[in-house]
């Protein structure tokens, strides 16, 4: 099933007499519980393309369609409640709220949507679990590791069981060992939780556990590298290491 679709999307900036394309007529599909990685030089566009997927931004032409609904049409009001209601976001920077424990941390996107947390107390036992964070939850950012805010996060972004998550950079502030342990968790839950997952990277390992690597250049896809399921590590990360060198000549 498609859960997300975006068609011929541009972004376009006007900077004093210039005009910037960031993004150029991007078509992308995501399927229900598939793991897109999307990489590319600085200013290819990566960041641009998940704030628009996300509804942090507006296309300038293209539509986006998310849970049935063409999000790049809806006003200011109704674009928030889709994407407080079928997107989690999961960034560099954790965005912990430091005076709240990693419970509170969690469960904050549901009062935030007014929801009661009591509904959701099963939920939340399985993504601690998924997350590996059933000891820590009573701690505040400040006595958590690096790690441990990013599985905050994650399980922050999945408490409201959105239709899709976009992570921007998440290994980014991690040293390689924590990185990895972050994009198994990650690559668990797009097949656990059939989690549709976009993830924008500058790591060609992090983007190994990827179904898909999308690259873009100039702000437009240049080409797309899929894998199979029981692809190797090491060959996963040989054909994107080659996609990039491609990509810079």
């Amino acid at each position: 099933m498609t859960i997300l679709q975006a068609e011929n999307l541009s972004k376009q900036y006007v900077l004093g007499q210039h005009v910037v394309k960031a993004l150029d007529q991007v078509s992308l599909k995501v399927e229900q519980g598939e793991f897109v990685g999307v990489m590319g030089p600085s200013g290819s566009g990566k960041s641009t393309l998940l704030h628009l997927l996300g509804g942090l931004d507006q296309p300038s032409a293209g539509t986006i369609s998310l849970a049935d609904r063409i999000v790049s049409s809806l006003s200011d009001r109704q674009a928030t409640l889709v994407r407080r209601r079928h997107v989690g976001f999961v960034f560099q920077f954790f965005n912990l709220l430091p005076t709240l424990s990693a419970e509170e941390n969690i469960l904050l996107p549901l009062l935030i949507d007014g929801k009661k947390t009591k509904d959701y107390r099963e939920q939340l036992g399985r993504i601690v679990s998924q997350v590996g964070l059933g000891d820590r939850l009573q701690h505040r950012p400040d006595q958590l590791s690096g790690g441990e805010q990013q599985r905050v996060a994650i399980a922050r972004a999945l408490i409201t069981r959105p239709s899709i998550l976009l992570a921007d950079e998440p290994t980014g502030n991690l040293d390689k060992q924590t990185g990895n342990t972050i994009m198994q968790l990650l690559r668990e839950s797009a097949r656990v939780l059939n989690q549709a997952i976009v993830m924008v990277t500058h790591d060609p390992g992090a983007a190994a556990y990827a179904d898909r690597v999308v690259f873009l250049r100039d702000g437009k896809i240049m080409e797309t590298v899929s894998f199979a399921a029981d692809a190797a590590q090491p060959d996963r990360l040989h054909r994107i290491v080659t996609a990039l060198e491609r990509l810079e000549r």
